[in-house]
């Protein structure tokens, strides 16, 4: 969507609205680390993000490949930089089509920094000697795809401090094609104000978006207003001279007076800011919560689906997920990132497609073999496995192998349930509660279209011992209202199901609307989930040295246990699932299960052969 578009609906709707930016880190542990605030900070409701370029296009490759993920496997609306440094025609083309083919439909266009070696400004090709001619070219080539950024300087830029010239070229580019204007970085907000209206004389109505620094140590504060010769008011001067050692108390008054200057923006009709996050989250969060504009129980963030649509090329219509990978969203795009189509409306054929290779980047256990094991600690038994998905459950464990986030708030309704399941062995992998026609603007549970109602079976997904799934399986066919699905590494697949179509899990019923099926069980996709489960296990045993009991442990788990997902067609059931498990439990917890050692072949045991996932004698 153009941010454009965005900034008129936040203006018509009159609710504030802000976005943040971040840069292209220069490590691979810097990247994953950004992907991961990313991720969290979408909950803070940003309205879009923006992605530097690098001066002179250095790490152009990774402002692409950032742009990419940011809109296909987070969700976020994402403006990329792009600017005429060190660029040459064909470089701007390669980039201008990654956007494209990533999704991507707003741009940033600007002349950009020098590069480091080199002290001033020079044009690398003629055709983009200006900011204007990146505009021009990017309109006449893709026409109205992109929407337009231009940047403006209310205090000078590094090469020019008359600002009535700035105003005339700022003028030039918006009628290149530019839709909405960016700043630098300010701290006098009267300045700014006069600026804005000085703009607007001069016949620039397009938007204004301010750009907008935190303040994160006094040390950066006053680099970074130097770096852009940006004036500092004589008031914020002396509130932070005296706490500048003191980084805590200089983020506490900064976030003060950074928030009293976006509430002047506010109320003089500035609908929109823009915060330079330097890649940190805290000091902007501070702002955000003291503008009181962040999503919270009474104002939760508004979810157009159950699960967080991606916003990749061709799947912004993308309206049907399997559940299996709710807990592993960039798993599942990764592994559906190349289909042509996705399962779409009621009834998608999820057959049709194939689902991604395990070994694609994204789709195995996160973390170094370090990282997990200071995360998981090092199991000897059964029972210690089991207390790690205890500690999951009750918030005391960030994430799992199958679990890339913390347990989340819908599972407050059956946590008792969960816990319990988890200290007899029942390793319980996904869930939800049913619901029975919650508002759609229900802070835990809703989603869609204002006053609509939203639906849920209840649903479970357990790891099962050998010794407990036969009962297990006769206890849900004497209830006709289950229907089930139960598979182990090796492919043996027993089910109830009545046919391989979908079943849908959650629905939603809005005004003016076909009823919405957006979460559905079906087989085909429960095998490939099954493929990635055991792999993850097998990814999770080692990171443990070969002789270890760690790895025995988890690799026994992974050898001799099913996988069973569980669904209560009768939504008006709350706890209809859970007393299936009455009496049952993991015998000598404190043993590691048996194992009969097998070849190994590319890392896995070696079984039968399999088509995906299902053995041929079955």
């Amino acid at each position: 969507m153009h941010i454009s578009q965005k900034l008129a609906e936040a203006e018509r709707a009159k609710k504030p609205s802000f976005s943040f930016e971040f840069f292209p880190p220069k490590t691979a542990q810097g990247v994953q680390n950004l992907y991961d605030r990313m991720d969290r900070m979408h909950d803070l409701g940003p309205s879009f993000i923006d992605v530097t370029w690098g001066a002179g296009g250095h790490l152009s490759q990774l402002t692409c490949e950032m742009v990419k993920a940011a809109q296909s496997t987070y969700g976020l609306e994402t403006c990329m930089h792009l600017t005429c440094t060190d660029m040459e025609k064909s470089k701007v083309d390669i980039a201008l089509k990654e956007a494209y083919n990533a999704g991507c439909t707003n741009i940033l266009a600007l002349r950009g920094d020098p590069p480091r070696e080199e002290e001033k400004w020079e044009a690398k090709s003629e055709q983009f000697r200006y900011a204007k001619d990146l505009v021009k070219y990017i309109k006449d080539t893709y026409g109205n795809h992109f929407d337009i950024g231009v940047a403006g300087y209310p205090e000078g830029c590094d090469d020019q401090t008359d600002n009535d010239l700035l105003i005339e070229h700022l003028k030039e580019k918006v009628d290149a094609g530019g839709t909405f204007v960016v700043t630098q970085m300010f701290y006098d907000v009267d300045n700014f104000l006069k600026w804005v209206q000085k703009c607007r004389d001069r016949g620039i109505g397009v938007p204004i978006i301010p750009g907008i620094m935190p303040i994160h140590t006094h040390a950066a504060f006053i680099r970074r207003a130097n770096w852009s010769k940006c004036n500092i008011p004589q008031a914020w001067t002396a509130a932070l001279e005296p706490v500048k050692n003191d980084d805590a108390a200089v983020r506490d008054i900064g976030k003060g007076l950074v928030a009293e200057m976006c509430r002047k923006m506010l109320e003089n009709g500035i609908i929109h800011l823009h915060f330079y996050t330097m890649n940190l989250a805290q000091a902007t969060r501070m702002v955000l919560e003291e503008l009181k504009v962040i999503p919270d129980a009474h104002t939760p963030l508004e979810k157009p689906l159950p699960w967080r649509q991606s916003l990749g090329l061709n799947r912004r219509e993308e309206n049907v997920r399997p559940i299996f990978w709710r807990n592993r969203n960039r798993s599942y795009i990764a592994r559906t990132q190349d289909w042509d189509e996705f399962p779409n409306g009621r009834w998608g054929d999820s057959r049709s497609p194939a689902f991604g290779e395990l070994d694609a980047y994204g789709i195995g256990l996160k973390g170094t073999n370090e990282q997990n094991i200071k995360l998981w600690g090092e199991p000897q038994s059964f029972k210690d496995i089991a207390n790690l998905f205890v500690r999951y459950m009750n918030g005391k464990l960030e994430s799992l192998p199958w679990s890339e986030a913390p347990i989340s708030q819908e599972a407050d309704a059956i946590k008792e349930d969960l816990v319990e399941l988890n200290r007899r062995g029942l390793l319980t992998i996904n869930s939800q509660p049913a619901v029975d026609g919650a508002k759609s603007s229900h802070p835990v549970y809703g989603w869609g279209p204002r006053n609509g109602y939203v639906f849920q079976k209840a649903y479970l997904e357990v790891l099962v011992s050998p010794e407990i799934i036969s009962e297990l399986i006769t206890r849900i066919e004497r209830n006709p209202d289950l229907t089930y699905y139960a598979v182990n590494k090796a492919g043996d697949l027993k089910t109830n199901s009545p046919a391989d179509g979908p079943n849908a899990v959650t629905w939603g019923v809005f005004p003016g609307k076909e009823i919405v099926q957006p979460t559905i069980v079906e087989t085909i996709s429960f095998l490939a989930w099954k493929d990635e489960f055991y792999r993850l296990g097998h990814d999770w045993s080692r990171c443990y040295p070969a002789a270890s009991p760690s790895r025995y442990v988890v690799q026994s788990l992974m050898e001799t246990s099913y996988l069973v997902n569980i669904v209560h067609n009768d939504f008006h059931q709350s706890r209809g699932i859970y007393p299936l498990f009455d009496g049952l439990e993991v015998t000598d917890l404190e043993k590691a299960l048996p194992i009969r050692p097998r070849p190994e072949t590319n890392g896995f045991a070696a079984t039968t052969e399999h088509t995906n996932g299902v053995s041929d004698a079955i």
